[in-house]
């Protein structure tokens, strides 16, 4: 009788040690997930395209991973984070417009659920470091408030990256609380530190989502001169400190990698990395030989640098050709970690789980990408520049009512600094940044509009080729689908800023809701 008490309290223990043993199995089983979002940063910045920029950790982590070569982001930043936060394109959202500017009483709508939030949902601990640019108006719109645990960095879309100021106000929190010690202190650096801290006191069997918004290469241009002194084969001074904030930026990727090899997190962790629009060629970035830049849907505004990297994934030293998009991220990550959300919140999820086709090289479930809809209103009266509309279906992509612009060649590639936006010979190296902003967006306003265009970009990558009189019937196909996609669209939030909220930020002395 005691030998079968024994034998079943034995019995007992074993399947709790199993159950215990499958619980922490099934922990582990959530990925860490560090997604590491460059800004601004052009194609050919990086040497994986060639670059003679050094870039040596993102090169070697996209070479050892799968390389995404045929995915899109969006032309400027507002949407293209929007659109990872949400898994919707910028049409079904309202931020299909320009950027949210600091004054403008908008965000990225609330009854959106969010990547971080579904994250945490499942038990994951979400953090951001660096860049929000999704709203802050009201305290509801602000990251602590959509799924992160913490948030460190800035919630505006640029800033000083040495003195963090945003016209004239330090626009920099840990949480909700500013931060006003870090006058002379470059921002990345800050960032890293902060990464490394967040990592070093997490706990290895809770999964960890960390989401780096790099503020590099956004203007101000502006890197240590060490940096730039790197460069000094590179005959322009604009593109040398741009190619020094990339370099910046490559050295905190590696510094980043670090810090989780150190906690024994690497091994367990899955790593993406990919830009939210092109460069700008006024602002030292290019994205040759791919034509146009930030701003535009031209391939050079769209096309995203990005890699996948990780242990988990079945294949590696590949390249990814299937169709990606930056909103597929969304139910991808969720999926993976074994995550939940609804598809329908408030309306259909755009993006796709494309794990299998980035792991092992599945077809990618997408057939079609909506690069944007942003048509001229004779009667509008938003700031900034309309896009026009952009269709990428199989390796066809139509574009409407572009801007028609063109291709910038970096200097040390033997271009020049762009003729296009030469203003009768008032733009040298000293010309402040506000005014080459100013001639870039009128060089787009006036660079004239491109009707109909149509590209086959998997035989013609630089878009040099107009096929639109050649495929009529193609033109006409891709026009009906994107009538289906105007109809779907929802108005775009923009309604002009408030006055008030600059003056407030002043009073404050830190940016922040005002409303």
């Amino acid at each position: 009788m005691a030998s079968r008490k024994i034998s079943v309290y034995t019995s007992l223990c074993l399947l709790v040690l199993i159950s215990a043993h499958v619980q922490v199995e099934s922990k582990r089983s959530q990925p860490h997930i560090l997604f590491m979002l460059a800004d601004d940063l052009g194609w050919i910045d990086v040497g994986l395209h060639g670059s003679k920029i050094n870039t040596p950790n993102i090169d070697s982590l996209a070479k050892d991973g799968v390389i995404l070569d045929n995915f899109y982001a969006q032309p400027v930043c507002t949407p293209a984070r929007g659109a990872l936060m949400t898994g919707r394109y910028p049409i079904h959202t309202g931020l299909q417009h320009a950027v949210i500017h600091p004054s403008d009483p908008f965000g990225l709508p609330l009854d959106f659920q969010t990547l971080p939030g579904q994250l945490r949902d499942v038990g994951y601990a979400t953090h951001l470091v660096g860049k929000w640019h999704l709203g802050f108006y009201k305290w509801p719109y602000i990251p602590p408030k959509r799924g992160f645990d913490t948030a460190y960095g800035f919630w505006n879309g640029d800033e000083d990256h040495f003195n963090h100021k945003r016209d004239g106000v330090v626009d920099f929190r840990n949480g909700t609380d500013p931060v006003t010690n870090l006058d002379g202190k470059y921002a990345t650096y800050e960032y890293v530190k902060r990464i490394q801290e967040i990592v070093r006191y997490h706990n290895p069997e809770q999964p960890l989502f960390l989401y780096m918004a790099f503020q590099n290469v956004h203007n101000p241009i502006q890197a240590p001169e060490e940096y730039v002194k790197k460069y000094d084969f590179i005959d322009q001074r604009m593109r040398r400190v741009h190619a020094g904030m990339v370099d910046i930026l490559d050295e905190a990727v590696g510094n980043i990698t670090k810090a989780f090899k150190d906690k024994g997190l690497w091994d367990d962790t899955l790593t993406i990395f990919c830009t939210d629009n092109g460069g700008e060629p006024v602002f030292g970035g290019y994205n040759w030989p791919l034509r146009g830049t930030k701003h535009t849907l031209w391939e050079g505004g769209v096309r995203s640098t990005g890699f996948v990297h990780g242990k988990m994934l079945k294949r590696k030293g590949a390249k990814c050709d299937g169709l990606l998009h930056i909103s597929d991220f969304f139910p991808t990550l969720i999926n993976l970690a074994g995550g939940k959300f609804d598809p329908r919140n408030p309306i259909p999820v755009d993006g796709f789980d494309v794990w299998k086709t980035i792991s092992q090289g599945d077809p990618s479930p997408r057939t079609e990408i909506l690069l944007n809809i942003d048509n001229v209103d004779p009667n509008a009266t938003l700031p900034g520049i309309y896009q026009g509309m952009g269709l990428r279906m199989g390796s066809m992509k139509l574009l409407m009512n572009v801007p028609n612009t063109t291709w910038f060649k970096p200097p040390e590639l033997g271009g020049d600094f762009p003729e296009e936006l030469l203003s009768n010979g008032l733009i040298t190296e000293e010309t402040d940044e506000d005014v080459l902003k100013a001639l870039m967006d009128n060089y787009l306003l006036t660079a004239g509009t491109l009707d109909v265009a149509l590209y086959n970009i998997t035989a013609d990558p630089e878009e040099r080729n107009d096929l639109s009189q050649v495929l009529p019937d193609v033109v006409k196909k891709m026009k009906e689908r994107m009538d289906y996609y105007i109809n779907s669209s929802v108005p775009p939030l923009f309604k002009g800023t408030d006055p008030d909220a600059l003056k407030i930020a002043r009073k404050n002395g830190i940016w922040g809701p005002w409303m």
